[in-house]
C-alpha cells in the first residue's frame, strides 16, 4: 500500500479538503510540516479531514531535505519509492523527489505516478560521441547556385515537388522577388552583401533541395518535426482564445548546409525581405545520416526563434519582464538575461513543446559541439559580453528549471537528471559572466527565475496568456513518447496508434532521444528508425500533398550555439 503525504502550510493548503483526500482511498495519508503537532491536528479536525490521515505519520519538516525524506518512509515503514508527497512548491518537489519519492504538484495525478518509467541515461556517453562525430563531418552539402539564370531554371524545375501551399507563399514570392533583383542585382548581393546572400541562397535551397530530392527521406522527416513544432505554438487548438500571430502561420521550410553554423533558422521576419512568407531552418548534412542530439535542437529553432518572431512585441515583452523580475539580484544578471531573451526564451519554448528530451538533448549536444573543436566536453561556464546566447551552464540550469514547470508527473525527476549533469559541468564557485564573477547560486537562482518569468508571464500580446497555456509537457505526452521507445531500441513494430490522432513528430523525437539516452542500443540504430518513422509520417501530411503582408527588418539567422 502506498503512503501520501501532503505539506501543510497553515497559508496554503487547498489540496487538503474531502474530495481530494477521499479519492485517495487505498492510500494511507500523512503530513509534513514545519508547524507544531497540535496546532495542525487542531487546524485539520476544524477542516472536517482530520480523519483522513494517520496519527503516527505526522513528520516535522528538517532543514535537510534528506532527513525529512527519510524519515517519512521510514515512519510509515515503507521504501522511498512506496511514499508520494504533494506540494505546490516546485523547488520542495524536486528535493523530494531527489530522494527517491514520488513528487508530484497536483495530488489528481497521483495514480499516474505508477506508470512513470525509471529514467535512465546510461548511453549518454555514446550520444555525446554521436554528437562530437557528426559536428566533426565538415559536409557541406549542395554547393550553392551563383549563376542566375541557372539559378531560376533549376527553381522551375523544382515547382513540381512543391506543394500548394508553399508554391504560393515561398516559391513565387521568392522567383518573383528574383526577377525584380534582376541578374545585376543578384550578383551584387552575392559580392557585396555576405548575410543576404546567405539568405537568399539559403531560400532557394529550401526550395531546390526539395525538388531535387536531395536527401529525400531525411529532408522529409526534418520537414514534419518543423512543421509538428512550429503547428505545436500555431494551432487553433492550442491557441484557443488568443490571436493569430502578425506574421505568418505557414511552417518553415529546410535545408542542409553550412556545417560550421550548426543548427539555425531565418526567421519569418527576415524572409519577407524576400517576400517569403515562412522561416526557413537549416542543419548540417551530416545530421541528416547521424547526431541524434541535433534533432532536439530543432525545438529551440522553430517551436523558439520561429514562434518569436511571429509576433510582434513579444520579445519585448518577455525581455522588460525578465529584467523587472531579476533587478534586485544585482551583477548585471537582470540586463544580462533580458539582452540575451530571444535565445532564453527559444530554450524554455523549445522544452515546452519538445519536452525533457529538448532540455538534456541540448547539454548532449553542446558537449558534442565543443569537443568537435578539442575543448573539454563540458558546458562553458563563462559567456562573454558579445555572445547572443546565455552561458551554456546557465543554460542548463534554465533547461532543469523548465522542465521542472511542465505539467507531467516526472517533470521533477527529469529537472534533477538534467541539472545533476550541468552540475557535473559546473567548476568551481564562481562562474564569468559578461566579465562578472557570479556566485553559483546566485547563477542558478537567475535561471530558476528567467523560467519561470518565460513560461508563465501573462503576455498583453498574447492577450493576457502564458506561453505555457499554450505548450505544455503532459502526462499524455510523456506516454505516447514511452511508447514508441521500445520501437526504436529493439525489433518490434511501431505500435499502431503511432499513425493515429494526437501522435506527433515532437513525440518521435523525445522517444528517439529516451531511446538512445537509455544505452539499450546505439544512437545510429535509434537514428535510423526515427527518421523512418517521421518519413511515414510526412508522407501522410495533407499539408504536402496536392491539395501578403511584409514586415522589414534585419538580415539575421538564429544560431542554436555559438562555438
Amino acid at each position: 500500500m502506498s503512503v501520501v503525504y501532503f505539506n501543510y502550510d497553515p497559508a496554503h493548503r487547498p489540496n487538503l479538503h474531502g474530495d481530494i483526500l477521499g479519492s485517495l482511498k487505498g492510500h494511507r495519508l500523512g503530513i509534513i510540516t514545519r508547524e507544531p503537532r497540535e496546532e495542525v491536528m487542531t487546524a485539520l479536525r476544524n477542516d472536517g479531514v482530520l480523519d483522513y490521515f494517520e496519527e503516527d505519520l505526522f513528520v516535522r519538516r528538517d532543514d535537510d531535505p534528506n532527513a525529512t525524506y527519510s524519515e517519512a518512509a521510514k515512519r510509515a515503514r515503507v521504501t522511498s519509492d512506496q511514499v508520494y508527497y504533494v506540494d505546490s512548491d516546485y523547488e520542495e518537489v524536486g528535493y523530494a523527489a531527489g530522494t527517491g519519492i514520488r513528487a508530484v504538484i497536483d495530488p489528481s495525478r497521483i495514480s499516474l505516478v505508477n506508470a512513470v518509467q525509471a529514467i535512465d541515461i546510461g548511453g549518454i556517453a555514446a550520444c555525446f560521441e554521436d554528437a562530437r562525430a557528426a559536428a566533426l563531418n565538415n559536409d557541406a552539402g549542395p554547393d550553392g547556385e551563383t549563376d542566375f539564370g541557372r539559378l531560376l531554371q533549376r527553381l522551375d524545375a523544382a515547382r513540381v515537388r512543391m506543394p500548394p501551399l508553399y508554391l504560393a507563399a515561398a516559391h513565387a514570392p521568392f522567383v518573383a522577388t528574383l526577377g525584380t533583383l534582376g541578374a545585376n542585382g543578384f550578383t551584387k548581393i552575392m559580392a557585396n552583401d555576405p548575410d543576404t546572400g546567405t539568405l537568399m541562397q539559403d531560400i532557394a535551397h529550401s526550395i531546390l533541395q526539395n525538388g531535387e530530392r536531395f536527401e529525400d527521406t531525411a529532408t522529409d522527416a526534418f520537414e514534419e518535426v518543423v512543421t509538428d513544432l512550429y503547428d505545436g505554438f500555431l494551432s487553433a487548438q492550442d491557441r484557443k482564445g488568443i490571436k493569430t500571430p502578425d506574421r505568418v502561420v505557414l511552417p518553415p521550410l529546410v535545408k542542409w548546409g553550412n556545417p560550421n553554423d550548426g543548427p539555425y533558422t531565418w526567421p519569418a521576419d527576415a524572409t519577407q525581405n524576400f517576400k517569403v512568407e515562412c522561416a526557413v531552418v537549416n542543419m548540417p548534412p551530416a545530421n541528416a545520416k547521424a547526431g541524434l542530439m541535433a534533432w532536439a535542437a530543432l525545438a529551440h529553432e522553430t517551436a523558439g526563434h520561429d514562434i518569436l518572431h511571429a509576433d510582434k512585441g513579444l520579445q519585448g515583452e518577455l525581455s522588460d519582464a525578465v529584467a523587472e523580475r531579476l533587478q534586485p539580484l544585482g551583477l548585471g544578471l537582470a540586463d544580462y538575461w533580458s539582452a540575451r531573451i530571444d535565445e532564453s526564451a527559444s530554450d524554455v519554448m523549445g522544452i515546452l513543446n519538445l519536452g525533457p528530451a529538448a532540455a538534456i538533448g541540448m547539454v548532449v549536444f553542446f558537449r558534442g559541439l565543443l569537443a568537435s573543436t578539442g575543448r573539454p566536453p563540458r558546458l562553458r561556464n563563462d559567456g562573454s559580453s558579445d555572445d547572443p546566447h546565455p552561458a551554456d551552464i546557465l543554460r542548463g540550469y534554465l533547461g532543469a528549471a523548465t522542465v521542472r514547470r511542465l505539467s507531467f508527473t516526472g517533470a521533477a525527476a527529469w529537472a534533477n537528471v538534467i541539472e545533476t549533469e550541468t552540475e557535473r559541468d559546473a567548476i568551481g564557485p564562481l562562474f564569468d559572466i559578461a566579465g562578472i564573477s557570479v556566485p553559483k547560486a546566485k547563477a542558478r537562482q537567475s535561471a530558476r527565475l528567467v523560467a519561470e518569468v518565460i513560461a508563465m508571464h501573462k503576455c498583453e500580446v498574447l492577450r493576457n496568456h502564458a506561453l505555457i497555456e499554450i505548450q505544455n509537457w503532459r502526462d499524455a505526452d510523456e506516454t505516447i513518447a514511452q511508447t514508441i521507445v521500445p520501437a526504436l531500441v529493439t525489433s518490434v513494430s511501431m505500435p499502431s496508434s503511432v499513425n493515429g490522432a494526437g501522435v506527433f513528430a515532437a513525440h518521435v523525437v523525445a522517444a528517439a532521444v529516451y531511446a538512445a539516452l537509455s544505452g539499450k542500443t546505439q544512437p545510429s540504430i535509434v537514428f535510423k528508425r526515427m527518421v523512418t518513422v517521421l518519413k511515414a509520417m510526412h508522407d501522410g501530411n495533407p499539408a504536402w500533398g496536392p491539395l501578403h503582408v511584409i514586415h522589414p527588418s534585419s538580415i539575421y539567422r538564429d544560431l542554436a550555439y555559438h562555438i
